[in-house]
């Protein structure tokens, strides 16, 4: 099945002690490039994470939210130290004395200054919260590959779709050329009898002129490309992994055969067939560019 590189997913998982969510978010990109937000102390697992989504994804930016709640007893302790408090109360009592100032403070003062009470967090039990972190992405990770899924099918289908109006209009330029050939041959002849009134023409030198000119106007190898292309990236679509590459590279291919059928018009139909061309072949590249 095509991924689309545009995706999301969310898990979450708990026990007792914690509960783990994760979500996992990503658009078009070159490469891989995976972005991990998480709180500071649970670093420990990046390393572990990165692994995991590689399984999920191969190409596109793709940002990884986890965020951790307590479910049991906060893990969060707070530390009075009396030392330091002793100390400031000291210090300011002196510095009244020393300044003829009056001395007056209250414990909520005392309290506000650094140090005086410190917040800890308990150490993070690896052994607890790693299989919670790694059932949370597992669900997130099913969920991303499934809307990658989905948008991938919209993508392969549409783009289907302007295959089948590039073929058609390759089939109306083959259709024209012989009718460009005879307009062209007809013109010549009248051309040459209003040139030479009652005099003979030379239908070897009439030939001629048509073989030079049909020779520069020809586009059948053109054509035979294009509908390679376009048959070689039906196939490619029905692959299914790490197919945007290729199909960006038979995209600049059809861009190429569209431009030298442009170049070698001198028919206003033809020039505006390789236009629509060009157009569809851009609006296809564009897409190609969310496909992993």
């Amino acid at each position: 099945m095509i991924q689309s590189m545009t995706g999301f997913g969310r898990g979450e998982a708990a026990n007792d002690q914690y509960k783990v969510s994760v979500e996992l978010k990503s658009v078009n990109h070159r490469y891989l490039d995976i972005n991990v937000r998480m709180p500071h102390k649970y670093g420990f697992f990046e390393g572990e994470i990165r692994s995991i989504v590689k399984k999920y994804a191969s190409r596109g930016k793709v940002d990884v939210f986890l965020t951790f709640e307590s479910q049991g007893e906060s893990d969060v302790s707070i530390t009075y130290n009396k030392s330091v408090a002793i100390a400031y109360l000291e210090g300011i009592r002196q510095m009244a004395l020393d300044n003829s100032m009056r001395f007056k403070t209250d414990a909520y003062r005392i309290a506000r200054l650094p140090e005086v009470f410190t917040l800890s967090e308990a150490p993070v039990d690896e052994a607890i919260i790693t299989p919670l972190i790694e059932k949370a992405l597992a669900d997130a990770g099913e969920q991303f590959v499934s809307s990658r899924g989905i948008e991938g099918k919209s993508l392969a289908e549409d783009i289907g779709k302007k295959l089948d109006e590039i073929k058609e209009i390759t089939d109306k330029i083959e259709k024209r050329y012989p009718e460009i050939l005879e307009e062209y041959s007809g013109r010549i002849r009248k051309k040459a009898e209003e040139l030479l009134a009652d005099k003979q023409i030379d239908e070897r030198v009439l030939a001629s002129e048509m073989v030079i000119y049909a020779d520069k106007l020809c586009v059948d190898e053109e054509m035979v490309r294009l509908k390679t292309h376009i048959d070689h990236m039906r196939t490619t679509l029905d692959e299914s992994e790490n197919i945007g590459r290729k199909l960006d590279f038979l995209t600049q291919e059809l861009n190429r055969e569209a431009n030298t059928v442009l170049s070698k018009s001198t028919d206003v139909t033809i020039a505006n067939y390789g236009i629509e061309l060009k157009t569809l072949i851009e609006k296809i590249r564009e897409q190609i560019q969310n496909i992993e």
